[in-house]
């Protein structure tokens, strides 16, 4: 049996960034990661510019400037033809008027390099948590197994929950959860990009197919929206089906409608919305998408887990610090996040209801149309109301900021 103050539960952006958080705390931080390294494609790859300052204050702004990455500043929207820009982010507040599009395991290597710096950080990986341990209905640690199939425990004085929407602990703790119907899963796949495409974001809003194309250098990162459920039936057909239906509406596609080979290069995605009603039990904290299941609209779940962990970390560390959390002070980290988790995923079902289901279900053809949308020449000529979402995706509600036990310079 091992022991350490702090466990978390999954390598991903909420559990990185706490564990750095808490090792420059002084505070002894073990990682456990079921996979061997980071690698897994199409996961989110946003960085917004709240987490870009985060990155500033921590003294790792030059670092991850030096990553590949590309700079997405606006969003472009095929309309009869051409490519109209209809969202930028120039007039945002802050150093950071774009959104970093870099693969999500250069952010989490380079974030684990720094905290390998600290005395207490330690990172397991191949290891899968199992279950929680519990004595006298506190949870003091988890039991985990490793791909050797060796199954050993390790206590804590407080676990935090931070594996993802699927999370184990979230389901072993019986936490009780809302969900909301989603209208759409998702497909994720791969297309080569060429010098004369546009830069950015581009979304397709066609009879027959929905998607976002996302600017990634040298390929294009593409999720196609089909309606819930569907993707076994949907399979039965070619999949050249998928760029044929984009290149309706985006011309310049056309001498790439074989660019998917196969159904292999097709990922699923199975879009969940859902908010636990209490992230917490006495020795238990979830984080992320533990805690709240977000809609790939947006992009926004990346940015949200992230500022969820600097919450915890700085509510936290000085309880840590002394020995003792207690279910008050996770209920403190709960009421300062959910404010900006409510906001965002009322602006998903927002969306959901009025754009994405409509559009999945082929009620929505906004690149053929006629005439553009009246909501979209509305949201052009005002700035008042073009200048929310973007703020709202960018920046979100109730910006978190690096305590200042982290700080570098």
């Amino acid at each position: 049996m091992e022991r350490t103050t702090c466990l978390v539960a999954g390598g991903g952006p909420a559990g990185i960034v706490f564990a750095l958080l808490a090792a420059r705390a002084g505070v002894d931080v073990m990682v456990l990661e079921k996979h061997a390294d980071f690698l897994r494609d199409f996961r989110g790859d946003t960085v917004h510019p709240t987490t870009l300052d985060l990155l500033d204050e921590l003294g790792l702004g030059e670092e991850f400037a030096k990553l590949p990455q590309r700079r997405m500043t606006s969003v472009q929207l095929p309309l009869r033809g051409r490519m109209t820009t209809v969202a930028t982010f120039d007039r945002l507040p802050g150093r950071h008027k774009y959104i970093a599009m870099v693969p999500q395991w250069d952010l989490l290597n380079l974030l684990v390099r720094t905290a390998d710096r600290e005395p207490g950080f330690r990172l397991r990986v191949n290891t899968e948590v199992i279950d929680l341990l519990r004595e006298d209905g506190r949870v003091v640690g988890v039991r985990c197994r490793t791909t050797d199939g060796d199954i050993t425990e390790i206590r804590a004085a407080l676990t935090l929950a931070c594996d993802g929407r699927g999370s184990v602990l979230r389901d072993a703790a019986g936490l009780g959860s809302h969900r909301w119907a989603t209208p759409f899963d998702a497909w994720w796949f791969r297309m080569p990009r060429h010098d004369t495409d546009p830069a950015g974001a581009v979304p397709v809003l066609a009879a027959n197919r929905v998607a976002i194309m996302l600017d990634r250098g040298d390929y294009w990162q593409c999720a196609t929206l089909i309606a819930k459920g569907s993707d076994a039936v949907l399979r039965q057909g070619p999949v050249s089906e998928i760029m044929r239906s984009m290149a309706e509406v985006v011309p310049w596609l056309a001498d790439r409608v074989d660019a998917v080979p196969d159904w292999d290069h097709v990922k699923l995605l199975e879009v969940k919305l859902d908010r636990l009603d209490r992230w917490y039990t006495d020795g238990l904290l979830c984080l992320g998408d533990a805690a709240h299941a977000m809609s790939p609209v947006g992009g926004v779940g990346i940015n949200l887990a992230v500022q969820d962990a600097v919450a915890a970390a700085r509510i936290l560390m000085p309880r840590l610090r002394s020995g003792e959390v207690t279910v008050a002070d996770l209920a403190r980290v709960q009421r300062r996040r959910i404010v900006p988790t409510v906001v965002i995923q009322a602006m998903q079902r927002f969306l959901h209801r009025v754009a994405i289901g409509p559009a999945v279900a082929g009620q929505l053809n906004v690149s053929n149309s006629e005439r553009t949308p009246l909501p979209l020449r509305v949201f052009r000529r005002l700035p008042i109301v073009r200048n929310v979402p973007p703020f709202l995706v960018a920046r979100g509600v109730l910006p978190e900021h690096a305590p200042d036990f982290a700080r570098r310079s």
